[in-house]
């Protein structure tokens, strides 16, 4: 297992338009489930929107990321209070695999999910990445959200999510080629 499964471990391009991030998170495989696929978990640390559980089945995501933590942190310029992005499901394995289209020519992303004794490993792919600009806005997007997600799951209080996004997103910009 590469460091990409450490806490803490950075998301990488295992093509050269594709972000792969793992996280080992406390199981069991279920609950994990419920935080991809449930809109009151994913709101805790991603996106609010209903998902009808069905290949080809069209959804909406909301993000409302100064809501994640409490303080919010501070909020970069060119980000309004909320987004909103249509997606539509692409494939659907419970519990192990979900992947649906990410926007208008923004990619795909899915999300892999395998038990390792009492964790689970969460791999998320987004692929189709169009520019260097959404590589770094993705990849410390990602890495911010499931820095959240794995407080939440273990009781701990996230870092202020715009802080940890900007320092993240600098960070990409060091790690990403041009």
């Amino acid at each position: 297992m590469n460091d990409l499964a450490n806490p803490d471990a950075y998301g990488a391009l295992s093509e050269p338009a594709t972000l792969t991030i793992q996280r080992f998170l406390p199981g069991p495989i279920e609950r994990i489930w419920a935080y991809l696929t449930e809109n009151d978990l994913r709101r805790r640390w991603l996106a609010a929107g209903q998902m009808n559980m069905e290949v080809g089945a069209p959804f909406e995501l909301i993000w409302r990321n100064s809501e994640l933590t409490n303080p919010p942190g501070r909020r970069p310029e060119g980000f309004g209070d909320e987004h909103r992005m249509e997606s539509r499901i692409t494939e659907l394995d419970p519990p192990r695999r979900l992947a649906f289209t990410w926007g208008k020519g923004s990619g795909d992303v899915s999300f892999e999910l395998e038990p390792r004794g009492e964790r689970v490993l969460l791999t998320v792919i987004h692929r189709r990445l169009p520019d260097r600009g959404m590589k770094l806005g993705v990849s410390a997007g990602w890495h911010a959200h499931l820095d959240v997600l794995v407080a939440r799951l273990t009781g701990r209080e996230p870092e202020p999510f715009w802080d940890g996004w900007s320092r993240l997103k600098t960070e990409y910009d060091r790690r990403i080629p041009n």
